[in-house]
C-alpha cells in the first residue's frame, strides 16, 4: 500500500523545477496569430525584478504588448523586408518589448503578455530571448538549446507546427 501512495510523489519529485523564464504555450501553428504569455518565476539570485525585455525572433511580425499596471512599456522597431498587412506596406516592425519600472519580489511570479504573428516555417522552433534586470544584477535567458543539451540560461521557444489538413470527405 505504501508503495502505491509513494509512486505519485516520487514521480512529482523527478519533475524539473520551473526555474527559468518560459512561455505558457510552447507549440503553435506556423504563420498563425500567437498570444505569448511570458512567465517570470523569480528574481536574480534573490533580488527583485525591475525590467523584463524580450528580443523577438526573426519573422515574428506585428507584435503588440499588453500594458501592465505599475510598469512602463517600451518597444524598439527595426527595418524589415517590406510585407503587406491588410493593404498597408509594413517597412519597420517591433523587434524588442520591454516592461520596466515595476518591482517583482523574488518570492513572487508574474506574467508579461504580448501578441503577434509567428513565422510560417513549420517544423522550426523560434526562440524568444529575455533579459531580466533586477535591483542587483541581471539574468540573460538567451542560450539556444542544441540537440540533447540543457543550457543553464535557456531562451524560451515555440515549436511551429503545420496547419491542420482540411478533413477529406468521401
Amino acid at each position: 500500500m505504501k508503495a502505491i501512495l509513494l509512486a505519485p510523489l516520487l514521480a512529482l519529485a523527478t519533475l524539473p523545477a520551473l526555474a527559468h523564464v518560459s512561455l505558457e504555450t510552447q507549440q503553435a501553428v506556423a504563420g498563425s496569430g500567437y498570444k505569448a504569455v511570458l512567465r517570470v518565476p523569480h528574481g536574480c539570485d534573490g533580488s527583485p525584478t525591475t525590467s523584463v525585455r524580450v528580443l523577438l525572433p526573426e519573422g515574428f511580425r506585428l507584435a503588440k504588448p499588453m500594458p501592465k499596471a505599475g510598469w512602463q512599456l517600451a518597444t524598439v522597431k527595426k527595418a524589415v523586408v517590406p510585407f503587406d498587412n491588410h493593404g498597408t506596406t509594413v517597412r519597420e516592425d517591433v523587434s524588442e518589448i520591454e516592461w520596466r519600472g515595476g518591482l517583482l519580489p523574488d518570492d513572487f511570479y508574474d506574467e508579461f503578455v504580448f501578441r503577434g504573428t509567428l513565422p510560417a516555417q513549420a517544423g522550426e522552433t523560434v526562440w524568444f530571448k529575455v533579459v531580466q534586470k533586477c535591483v542587483q544584477g541581471e539574468t540573460r535567458w538567451d542560450e539556444i538549446p542544441a540537440a540533447g543539451s540543457a543550457p543553464a540560461k535557456p531562451a524560451t521557444g515555440v515549436k511551429l507546427t503545420p496547419p491542420a489538413s482540411p478533413a477529406h470527405s468521401h
